[in-house]
């Protein structure tokens, strides 16, 4: 395949190459329409194009009864609805656990309930549900538990539930074993012997809650529930989906494109009092992006579970009271910074010690905040290019660990095949991320089984490991109106990413370091066009080295993400740099 502009080996050390070559030019974007280009380079089949340019709920939705054990669980729901039943819901800290059990609550209180919510806390209870706080929500009164975001492991939790005679529901993405935990139903897409639903493994765990909800809407329906009464309105809380779709990094594909779509569109309305008062804390002016959801929104409601009270994030999105919101918000707010300064601390720590040139990085610490090791984990797979695993470990000498992974290596398979292993006590997760529960004096081992068991995925990815263009373009070309234009591919994440386009070749005018570890310049191109340029978090790299350094008389193309900067009195464009490479 032909480099783009002939770049084999770029500053970061990488090939450029297009991200899909057009049957019109082959150099990138052809003579289709922008946006139909676009959708083509993502895979998109040109017979589907229009229905991938603004996808909708109804067509990308599959029917829930093709989920494995749906039915089941929709009836007993609508059972315990009928019969206002005391309903638990057992979430998960996280963005996705969030939102999933605000989901629930949400349509639960609308159909009469009133379920209680129990979110554990990260520190003293950490992942998952236990079975002593299950025997509680029973000794409570509650008689149907809904575990979300969580429960697709958790054999004993749910063994001690059945024995004090509580039904339990699972409303879960992470993969499963072999085997499945006693329960009423497991709706998950990642079951081992899921079938007509094994095309949906990429939802989290919200959207799983999603076709939960709309089965358990069906079925009361059916049975003439609403004949005197309103049907709640599920497609009103496609906001909340949005969000723990996007924080949860799940893949921007089919469905997953469809929630956050349009749950971008209900977002923008502030419906949610809570969601709102957290957009206004985030400082936020305009309706959120999807970039929003994963940089603003997503970590102060994570901030809750990560330092301060677990359940602060479902409080939030579920109150009905303004005032209480924006306490909440604040409070949230407040918890992201402290988070910031705890992060910066393990950070410094974890990238000395995964400095050793394995596959995969693996990096322990006594006294660790676990409430930040999963985007401890997150910064330093981004740097190393390879999956990486951050184990905070307490008095006991119990280590708590969180991984992050790159395309092509699944990490939590890995991880349950160190918990079969008797290595780890505990674990799961997904392809890109997975937990786990290890002994101290057991990191070394799980880091060598690791090693073992991944090196040969990491080294094929990384050979492939190349940076895709969709476009190269003189300074001038990055201007608002291609922003404008490129959204409409969108919105753009995980599984689907945004356009990157190769600007230049540009001079260096001005370079300086602001912020945390960011690069800023002014590069102007033989057009005579100037723009700003964003470097972050590559101060230290070769690559803000090199912006930092550039000589006048050398130029360079850079490639990025066109972005709006709409800070100052007019909008204008720039471009968030993610590479270079000498023009001569």
């Amino acid at each position: 395949m032909t480099p783009v502009l002939g770049i084999t080996a770029s500053i970061l050390g990488q090939p450029w190459r297009w991200r899909a070559l057009s049957a019109d030019t082959r150099e990138g974007l052809g003579n289709d329409d922008l946006v139909d280009q676009l959708l083509l380079a993502r895979g998109v089949a040109r017979e589907a194009l229009a229905e991938h340019r603004t996808p909708s709920i109804r067509r990308f939705m599959p029917d829930p009864s093709s989920f494995r054990d749906m039915d089941t669980a929709a009836a007993r729901l609508a059972d315990a609805v009928q019969a206002g039943e005391r309903v638990a819901i057992f979430g998960d800290y996280d963005v996705d656990g969030a939102t999933s059990a605000a989901l629930m609550t949400l349509v639960l209180r609308d159909l009469g309930l009133a379920p209680v919510v129990y979110i554990p806390d990260r520190v003293t209870e950490g992942y998952g549900p236990s079975g002593a706080a299950l025997t509680r929500l029973a000794t409570e009164g509650a008689t149907l538990i809904v575990t979300v975001d969580c429960g697709a492991q958790a054999f004993d939790a749910l063994a001690a539930a059945r024995d004090v005679g509580v039904d339990v529901i699972v409303a879960d993405h992470h993969q499963c074993a072999s085997t499945l935990p006693h329960a009423v139903a497991v709706v998950n897409p990642n079951r081992v012997d899921e079938e007509g639903g094994r095309d949906h493994g990429h939802l989290a765990a919200v959207g799983v809650c999603f076709l939960l909800l709309a089965a358990t809407l069906r079925v009361l329906r059916g049975r003439g529930f609403f004949a005197d009464r309103a049907e709640p309105k599920l497609l009103d809380h496609l906001d909340l989906v949005a969000l723990g779709t996007v924080a949860d990094v799940a893949q921007l594909r089919g469905l997953n494109r469809a929630f956050v779509a349009q749950g971008l569109k209900v977002m923008a309305g502030r419906r949610n009092i809570g969601l709102a008062a957290l957009i206004e804390a985030s400082r936020l002016t305009r309706a959120p992006t999807c970039s929003d959801l994963g940089f603003a929104l997503g970590p102060r409601i994570n901030a809750g579970g990560r330092v301060g009270r677990a359940d602060l994030g479902v409080r939030l999105l579920t109150t009905g009271d303004p005032a209480e919101a924006r306490v909440l918000a604040q409070e949230l707010d407040g918890l992201n910074g402290d988070r910031r300064v705890i992060e910066a601390g393990v950070q410094e720590a974890a990238e000395t010690l995964a400095a050793n040139g394995r596959q995969v990085a693996v990096a322990a610490g006594h006294g660790w905040h676990p409430g930040v090791i999963g985007i401890v984990a997150g910064r330093l797979k981004e740097k190393l290019g390879r999956p990486a695993i951050v184990i905070a470990i307490d008095e006991a000498g119990v280590g708590k660990g969180s991984g992050r992974s790159i395309p092509g290596v699944d990490l939590g398979a890995a991880v349950l095949a160190a918990k079969e292993a008797g290595i780890v006590s505990a674990g799961g997760g997904h392809a890109m991320a997975a937990g786990l529960t290890v002994a101290a004096d057991r990191v070394g081992e799980l880091a060598d089984f690791l090693e073992h068991r991944l090196a040969e995925a990491v080294a094929q990815s990384s050979e492939g490991r190349a940076l895709l263009v969709d476009a190269v373009l003189a300074t001038r070309g990055v201007n608002p109106e291609l922003v404008g234009a490129m959204d409409g591919g969108g919105p753009y994440g995980a599984g689907w990413p945004a356009p990157r386009v190769a600007a230049g070749p540009v001079r260096v005018v001005r370079a300086e370091v602001v912020g945390n570890g960011h690069v800023r310049c002014i590069v102007a191109g033989d057009c005579g066009a100037s723009l700003k340029a964003m470097a972050f978090r590559h101060a230290e790299t070769a690559l803000g080295q090199a912006l930092l350094g550039a000589p006048p008389h050398r130029k360079l193309w850079l490639a990025g993400r066109a972005k709006l900067d709409d800070w100052g009195s007019r909008p204008a464009a720039e471009l968030h740099v993610e590479d270079a490479a000498w023009a001569d």
